[in-house]
């Protein structure tokens, strides 16, 4: 269990972080996110350097709500954002765990709104929004650029299907390439993914193929982010979801639960599995729920 410690004189105080492994995959591998329980007490510069010292792309801090079950708020190395993925997956099955949250459905306040969230047994599903599209121009400059920040030829990021920013929630750079081998080699020069992520109000790039190592699984993916500190993340949940809006809509994959793979590719691999659930109506797409299993690692204490 998470606790607040401070010395008795005055001096400086310890903050208990649990580390869980989200989005795991059968169990193992998954994305790491610091858990910190019980955190009205600290300021933002407090919680910006809890995540620096726990050096991990995400760390959620848990408080109270007046509008929701809990507060979340998420930081990064570098700084805070609106939404995370995996560490909301990571905060409400450490909070199932400690017995403060209970199966059903029930939600996160944020810092621009309130989410819902659904429990089933050891399943965390977080809502996200309906997505938003904005596709990249053959031809452009910036898909030459956008090209040449991978390592790749122009016109093989338009090879399988058309490089879109895609939003429910958070914007990334949605890039889908002929198979794994291509996603495997892909060589990201992290400087231009930052200045074109800044460009684009971007977290990040998610590259996908529809190569999958599990059969029956729909995409495996990788996810860069050096515009959050993050060179690259082994599960994104924030990230699965516009791909998975991507998949049903601009390529034909008709079904409405997508299973990504993501951090197989990775060095050293952590095996993550993301699952998204689309709800729709004649309009499109109306709901997304994305999210997985998570288990509690360790217990980290930091000082600040």
């Amino acid at each position: 269990m998470t606790l607040l410690l401070s010395n008795i004189f005055g001096g400086s105080m310890q903050i208990d972080v649990n580390i869980v492994a989200s989005l795991t995959d059968e169990g193992i591998g998954g994305n790491p996110a610091g858990v910190v329980i019980d955190a009205n007490g600290l300021d933002a510069d407090q919680k910006l350097h809890i995540a620096r010292q726990v050096g991990l792309s995400e760390t959620a801090f848990v408080s109270k709500s007046d509008i929701a079950p809990v507060k979340l708020e998420f930081f990064t190395p570098t700084r805070q954002i609106a939404h995370c993925g995996h560490a909301t997956i990571a905060a409400f099955s450490l909070l199932r765990q400690l017995g403060r949250i209970a199966d059903g459905w029930s939600s996160k306040e944020t810092i621009d709104g309130c989410r819902r969230i659904l429990i089933q047994d050891d399943v965390v599903l977080m809502e996200q929004r309906s997505p938003i599209y904005q596709p990249v121009t053959a031809g452009s400059a910036l898909a030459t650029r956008i090209a040449a920040s991978i390592g790749a030829n122009p016109a093989n990021i338009f090879d399988v299907a058309v490089p879109t920013v895609v939003s429910t929630g958070n914007r990334f750079l949605t890039i889908a390439l002929r198979d794994e081998r291509a996603v495997a080699d892909v060589q990201p020069q992290h400087e231009a993914i930052e200045a074109i992520s800044e460009e684009l109000d971007l977290i990040g790039y998610y590259l996908f193929s529809t190569t999958t190592r599990v059969p029956g699984r729909h995409a495996g993916a990788r996810m860069f982010a050096p515009r959050f500190g993050i060179p690259e993340e082994s599960a994104t949940g924030t990230a699965a979801g516009p791909l998975a809006c991507f998949l049903y809509e601009k390529m034909a994959i008709q079904d409405r639960e997508i299973a990504v793979e993501q951090g197989r590719l990775m060095q050293p691999a952590s095996p993550s599995l993301i699952k998204v659930t689309l709800d729709t109506d004649e309009g499109g797409i109306v709901r997304v729920m994305a999210g997985g299993t998570a288990v509690d690692k360790e217990s980290r204490r930091v000082e600040i």
